[in-house]
């Protein structure tokens, strides 16, 4: 799939709204939902909704998995970068604010280098990409405000198990490439789901969860339609859609840009706020990412700054300040 410059802006835009949106979903409906019910109900609804997708506009032939890498792809998804990593968000969300838990699974691509040094022969972590790992994780003890008098209480709160759910996600992620599945991002989700929501019924009853404890208001319904279909189904479609096109590191953006959607939707929906350490915080994480990232960002920089040039050149920006430095 190729996407020219217009198309690929706004696909990563949409799909940054709509994960950013999946922190304030969340934790709107755990107000009358409990967790891991809560998420199960999103993936019933979202693989109803991915599956009569890929259906449509697949051929048959295309979904059935035919080799074991299709199969541990699938379960890599489905247990580990979607069900649990998705059930550990819900868990921690009840008590860190949406922006909060955004920024902490900001930490993805901070991990996944660290899973896939040891995981995958052809992506050995460099000393480059451990350097912006620990500056990354400095950034994530700044968010959850850690400190060695809170190191007790932090590590066993809410901020704690978002974080494991970065992780998982993390984790995820490079065992669905060590699988080598041959299936298609999309069609192997649309398998993975089903696995996510039966693995999450399966942990809410173990919890003690109770579908009578939970009150279907209309914030709740609202809360899972959105989950569901839009953060759920869709955001699913248009984000495996620009992996292929662009590539992982520029896709993975959507991650840093999620927080900011989620930070404005807490303030505005929910009343929630960040200190500053916090955003301060989220800025070392971004540094982190950009030391790891380097290599793959530099071009992107370069060819940012010759359409700058190009643009200055246009609109006689240049010829000006050639003028004024050489004392015309």
């Amino acid at each position: 799939m190729k996407l020219d410059t217009h198309r690929w802006t706004a696909a990563f835009l949409a799909v940054s709204v709509l994960f950013g949106g999946t922190f304030v979903a969340a934790k709107a409906g755990l107000a009358d939902v409990p967790p891991l019910l809560l998420v199960a109900v999103r993936f019933d609804l979202a693989a109803l909704v991915l599956g009569g997708y890929v259906l449509y506009t697949h051929d048959v032939r295309d979904l059935v998995p035919r080799t074991r890498g299709d199969i541990a792809g699938i379960l890599a998804a489905g247990v580990f970068a979607i069900g649990l990593a998705n059930g550990l968000l819900f868990l921690g969300q009840g008590s860190v604010t949406s922006g909060v838990g955004a920024i902490l699974f900001a930490l993805v691509p901070i991990f996944t280098p660290l899973f896939a040094g040891g995981l995958l022969s052809d992506e050995r972590l460099s000393t480059t990409g451990a350097v912006g790992t620990l500056v990354g994780l400095v950034g994530v003890g700044m968010v959850i405000e850690l400190t060695p008098a809170t190191l007790r209480a932090t590590l066993s709160g809410g901020a704690a198990i978002v974080l494991a759910g970065a992780v998982s996600l993390a984790l995820g992620t490079v065992l669905i490439r060590r699988s080598a599945p041959r299936l298609s991002s999309t069609v192997r989700t649309a398998w993975a789901l089903p696995v996510s929501a039966a693995l999450l019924h399966a942990l809410s009853l173990g919890a003690g969860e109770s579908v009578a404890a939970a009150t279907w208001t209309p914030s709740a319904l609202l809360s899972v339609a959105y989950l569901g279909v839009f953060a759920g189904a869709l955001a699913y479609i248009l984000h495996f859609n620009l992996l292929d096109a662009v590539g992982a590191t520029r896709s993975s953006l959507v991650f840093y840009v999620s927080p900011v959607v989620a930070t404005l939707g807490g303030w505005l929906l929910l009343g929630e706020s960040l200190s500053a350490m916090t955003v301060a915080g989220f800025g070392v994480i971004v540094v982190g990412f950009g030391i790891i990232g380097a290599p793959e960002l530099a071009p992107l920089a370069r060819r940012g700054r010759h359409r700058l040039a190009e643009w200055r050149r246009t609109h006689g920006y240049g010829r000006v300040d050639k003028g004024r430095y050489s004392g015309e």
